[in-house]
């Protein structure tokens, strides 16, 4: 080996959480995890296996029911002088927080005139596709990328789900790291071993293409992928993993749609106000002249999220963003 050659492991998305949590508490004395059932159950997909035998119950804390209460908690952490990650079970269960989240967490480095940092992590699994029911399968990015103050990211591998929450972990400002639950454990990859940091605010190129880009985040990243390869033998399609939402890395987005003259963006969430939107407008302002047909979306629907015997039919497939991909290239 190299002396440059960094060492890995083969590990599942939700393996790959854990691995940065230990890394991380291990690093930093002031990191702590606390949430719903984290500490002896080890979360309820695992994610915080291990940390509570391995830092004791003072840095993996076991809360109430209480999703309010847990920010709350963090808030004054964070005035204490720790990096709290907050663990919300589910993603729908995060709603009763969002006061803490817009009218403290986001504004009190702002409040203070930069004099106090607010380290803080809420991480949480999203998205559907995993038959789950009612409240367990929500994508709500946009409530969070448009509170003002507030990071967002959104690992899709393995290697990123680590890098990203280890980058969230040492940020000065507050984070919400979203887990994709449904490639919690479908996606293996090769994860650096120790320390990982990928930089918040940089775009990923998943799979290079000429003819149009598709752009998503998450578990879309993907079903692009996917649909890039059953187009393959008519279509040269790049894969664009924006990796987080907020901060955005434009750069990227417009080299690849200056390079492709054609974009389709791919949301898991309902697609009114969704940040599909958001790419969209991005795109019509600064990448006009580059364009060569409509900037497309396949989203989910302006419907609560289905139970399981519809969820199919509302989430993204290969088959949907290939039509959206031949509807552009026929613009």
């Amino acid at each position: 080996m190299s002396a440059t050659a960094v060492a890995t492991r083969e590990l599942l998305l939700v393996e790959a959480v854990n691995d940065a949590l230990h890394v991380e508490l291990a690093r930093d004395d002031s990191v702590m995890v606390l949430g719903e059932d984290v500490g002896r159950l080890g979360g309820v997909f695992r994610a915080t296996s291990g940390l509570r035998d391995a830092f004791g119950a003072n840095r993996c804390v076991d809360t109430p029911l209480s999703e309010a209460g847990i920010l709350g908690a963090a808030v004054g952490l964070c005035m204490a002088g720790w990096r709290p990650v907050v663990e919300m079970q589910y993603d729908a269960f995060s709603y009763p927080c969002l006061d803490q989240l817009i009218n403290h967490v986001g504004r009190y480095r702002w409040r203070t005139g930069g004099t106090m940092a607010f380290p803080l992590v809420v991480r949480m699994p999203y998205g559907g596709g995993v038959r789950a029911p009612e409240l367990h399968d929500d994508s709500p990015e946009t409530y969070y990328v448009h509170a003002p103050g507030v990071k967002v990211a959104v690992p899709a591998t393995p290697a990123d789900a680590k890098g990203l929450l280890a980058a969230a972990i040492r940020d000065p400002d507050p984070v919400v790291v979203l887990e994709p639950k449904l490639v919690y454990r479908t996606a293996r990859g090769a994860v650096p071993e120790g320390e990982h940091v990928v930089e918040l605010g940089r775009a990923r190129v998943a799979r290079e293409g000429s003819d149009v880009t598709l752009v998503a985040w998450g578990a879309m990243v993907g079903v692009c992928e996917r649909a890039a390869d059953a187009l393959a033998a008519e279509v040269s399609a790049e894969v664009l993993d924006l990796r987080t939402l907020k901060p955005l890395d434009e750069e990227s987005l417009l080299a690849s749609v200056r390079k492709t003259g054609k974009c389709v963006v791919v949301q898991e969430a309902p697609r009114t106000c969704g940040f599909a939107s958001e790419v969209a407008a991005l795109l019509a302002e600064r990448a006009i002249l580059d364009l060569h047909g409509p900037v497309l979306r396949v989203t989910g629907y302006d419907v609560p999220y289905p139970y399981w015997q519809l969820e199919d039919w509302y989430m993204p497939s290969v088959e949907r963003v290939s039509d959206a991909v031949r509807r552009v290239l026929a613009f």
